[in-house]
């Protein structure tokens, strides 16, 4: 009867294991892909050569736009919405709600973004306006994806959910790996040395 209630009862983790196992390496498989592939990008970035692509657009604001810029803005605010719905429409340059640097003669607004870095800079007297874009191609906007670098709030959110998800994937098969680890010997020795190897090589070669 024990020996009954022993095997009922590893049938059902094994059943809810293996279900949560699979359904969160569905879940992570592309996310994982990625990762491994923006780990060794990132790790040999010194050996791939990259040609930034610089593009630069100049503007002038309208006189009735001008007007809103001359105003007095506190310290970081953004852009005056009509200002930047106008930059939108004509020079395709989305500034909206973004952080700007204001003085005296002139206001900065700093766009970066994954695989590249943008500025404009406007006259507040005269309206003239420069904007500057950096791309450096897709090996460093997937990097950037990798860390989470000037991804917005909605890419955050994704890390946050694929971590979660890969850590249920990592769990399941550890328990996985202890409930047949019975029939196989080198299941412990292997564990052990993903788990002893990060830290010797970080003791003797990481200072």
């Amino acid at each position: 009867m024990q020996s009954n209630q022993a095997q009922t009862r590893r049938s059902f983790w094994l059943k809810h294991l293996y279900r949560w196992h699979w359904i969160s390496s569905a879940i992570c498989l592309v996310g994982m892909l990625l990762f491994a592939a923006t780990g060794l990008t990132l790790n040999n970035a010194g050996r791939i050569e990259s040609d930034p692509v610089v593009t630069k657009k100049n503007g002038q604001l309208p006189s009735p736009l001008l007007s809103k810029l001359q105003q007095t803005h506190g310290d970081n605010a953004p852009l005056p919405m009509a200002v930047a719905s106008w930059m939108a429409g004509a020079l395709g340059i989305e500034a909206a709600g973004r952080v700007a640097e204001w003085s005296d003669d002139e206001v900065y607004v700093s766009l970066p973004r994954p695989g590249g870095d943008a500025w404009v800079v406007i006259d507040r007297a005269s309206g003239e306006l420069h904007y500057e874009l950096t791309e450096r191609g897709w090996v460093s906007y997937f990097n950037d994806l990798h860390k989470g670098r000037n991804t917005g709030m909605a890419w955050s959110w994704f890390l946050d959910a694929f971590s979660v998800m890969a850590l249920v994937f990592s769990i399941t098969g550890l328990c996985l790996l202890h409930m047949h680890a019975g029939n196989r010997p080198f299941t412990w020795p292997l564990v052990g040395l993903g788990l002893i190897l990060p830290w010797v090589l970080a003791i003797l070669f990481i200072h």
